[in-house]
């Protein structure tokens, strides 16, 4: 029996049984290309190992620096100290004395007159170095603890001290019919006239140092002296005690 021939599909013939083949996903655009830099990317990143030697560099050197500071100071210092032999001056109380000290009685209590003339001594011992003094305030009192009664205060104009000198300061303040409690003026009086009565002088002053004809920046001190009675100044010139406050510039 002969074979049946193959039949010719006709164009456009499309087989319903077949599955249709799903389209291929779209492609997505790339991004474009970029453009090599023309320095290479690693020449912005800093190197560690440089940034940690200039760090330790600059610390060495400012190390250096400070410690060649203070050897120069402690050099200075010492040449100073061994070329002017520098000393601080000394104060003391050199004389007190009460003129015309009067209590009276009043109608609200008691009154207190007097005044008073103290002399304060004041010594350079440096062969070398010149002290300046500024304005002094000085204020002047009688008695101790809770008895102690103001005398009056004033101002000393400043002056220069030379080497090696000795310089007198007087000193003049007064109150002038001044209140006083009643049991306060009894004791007073019974003191004054044993010369047992205290008596005090404080001072606030400026003191500067010239080397050279150059002045240095001036301390503020405050001086006080006396803290003794009449009856042993007499016999005695008690050294004031200094105490200093901080420096001041030169005016």
């Amino acid at each position: 029996m002969a074979d049946k021939p193959v039949l010719q599909k006709p164009p456009g013939y499309r087989n319903s049984n077949m599955a249709t083949p799903s389209p291929p996903p779209p492609s997505r655009p790339q991004p474009p290309m970029r453009k090599p830099s023309g320095m290479p990317s690693s020449s912005f990143r800093p190197n560690p190992k440089r940034s940690k030697n200039c760090c330790r560099t600059c610390c060495c050197c400012l190390c250096i620096s400070l410690l060649l500071l203070l050897f120069l100071l402690l050099i200075s210092t010492a040449v100073f100290y061994l070329w002017f032999d520098p000393h601080l001056p000394t104060f003391s109380l050199a004389s007190f004395r009460l003129d015309g000290f009067k209590l009276s009685d009043d109608p609200d209590g008691a009154s207190l007159s007097a005044t008073v003339v103290a002399r304060v001594e004041m010594r350079n011992p440096n062969t070398k170095l010149v002290f300046y003094y500024g304005d002094t305030a000085v204020e002047t009192s009688v008695g101790n603890g809770n008895d102690e009664t103001g005398m009056g205060e004033t101002t000393v104009e400043g002056f220069r001290q030379g080497p090696r000198n000795s310089t007198s300061v007087r000193v003049v303040t007064s109150v002038k019919n001044q209140l006083l409690d009643v049991g306060l003026a009894k004791r007073l009086s019974g003191k004054f006239r044993s010369k047992d009565l205290v008596i005090n002088v404080v001072a606030k002053t400026r003191v500067g140092v010239g080397v050279g004809g150059v002045k240095v920046g001036m301390l503020a001190v405050n001086l006080r002296c006396g803290g003794v009675s009449l009856n042993k100044l007499d016999t005695d010139s008690p050294k004031c005690i200094i105490n200093t406050l901080k420096w001041v510039n030169i005016q």
